[in-house]
């Protein structure tokens, strides 16, 4: 289709018959009351923008098959259970659950306080939800989403995550930008990973990541049995035990690395890249098991080994009072020939 203001002139009424942003508030479930923003390029992409959970992105297809894994659970919710591991209660899956500002990984005590797996931004509600959809010129249509998630405590952490979710109508890539502001008074850990949650279909038994030369270091001794076949899917296998592999991805010479999934049944490739010196770290979860069959690809800051072994590492960021980190990753769907 093409996207083009003057040759669109006169054809349609609205450009909500091509391409669309539409806001609800869910109504059922353990999720009910939450708002939801549906988000729809006009080319077959669609994804669901979770406000009232930091700014993450739940569902998603493309040309009609559902990209993202989903858990038994049925809804979503913002109600957080920070306890040790209690956040896979009330763990949504999909597109993009991001995990952090003060702790990815396993739970810890650190600065005095408890710290859950994987921290709390994916449960805390943005503000200052916008949603925005205009021509930026003749021949690009841009639909945005953006908000801002505090994740502040008392005598603690003072961080704002500003995030603007962006794609443009006939462009199949997903650009997600954000900007972390430490509004405190003294330094804080930072820890922020992006994690990315694939599923059936397009995830399947035939599904490949293709290398890219990157050194891929597994993570503990189950991972390591399985270092041979990183890159290969395979069918749900029953007491299947999930592997971590670390990559160190090349960047290209824009400072982008990237990853690419490919199902050559369905003719579909994903491509997620980020920008390699915002975001040195890159994490495959690699999960066949029944029912929890899912491909996890996720950029950050970090390992997730929670903050006391990044710290112990000596790979621990930090933000300064006043100071502004900004992140970029991109995700790309194509359709094979």
């Amino acid at each position: 289709m093409n996207f083009d203001k003057n040759s669109l002139h006169g054809k349609i009424g609205s450009m909500r018959q091509l391409a669309t942003i539409r806001r609800a508030v869910l109504d059922d479930g353990k999720g009910r009351g939450m708002r939801i923003i549906d988000v729809n390029n006009g080319s077959g992409l669609n994804f669901t923008v979770y406000p009232d959970r930091g700014m993450d992105i739940g569902e998603a297809s493309f040309c009609g098959m559902p990209l993202v894994w989903l858990p038994a659970e049925p809804g979503v919710s913002a109600a957080y259970e920070k306890t040790g591991i209690d956040w896979l209660r009330s763990w949504g899956g999909g597109m993009l659950t991001s995990c952090g500002l003060i702790n990815v990984g396993g739970p810890c005590e650190a600065g005095g306080e408890n710290h859950g797996l994987h921290g709390r931004i994916s449960h805390i509600p943005a503000t200052e939800v916008n949603t925005q959809c205009s021509w930026l010129d003749g021949s690009t249509y841009m639909l945005t989403v953006s908000g801002k998630v505090n994740h502040s405590r008392v005598f603690g952490e003072n961080l704002t995550l500003s995030r603007k979710i962006s794609v443009i109508a006939g462009s199949n890539t997903i650009t997600i930008e954000d900007a972390i502001e430490n509004n405190g008074f003294t330094e804080q850990p930072f820890m922020m990973l992006y994690h990315m949650n694939f599923g059936w279909p397009l995830v399947n038994e035939n599904s490949f990541i293709t290398p890219t030369g990157q050194k891929v270091t597994p993570q503990g001794d189950i991972a390591t049995a399985g270092l041979d076949s990183w890159d290969k899917m395979q069918l749900p296998t029953a007491g299947f035990a999930e592997q971590v592999f670390y990559h160190d991805i090349p960047a290209g010479a824009d400072g982008m690395a990237s990853i690419s999934l490919t199902n050559p049944d369905e003719k579909v490739r994903m491509t997620i890249a980020c920008n390699k010196s915002e975001l040195p770290f890159f994490a495959e979860w690699k999960q066949m098991g029944q029912g929890e069959y899912v491909l996890g690809l996720e950029p950050a800051n970090c390992v997730p080994e929670n903050q006391n072994n990044n710290r112990r590492k000596g790979i621990l960021r930090t933000i300064a009072p006043g100071q502004i980190i900004k992140h970029k990753v991109t995700v790309s769907l194509e359709k094979l020939d």
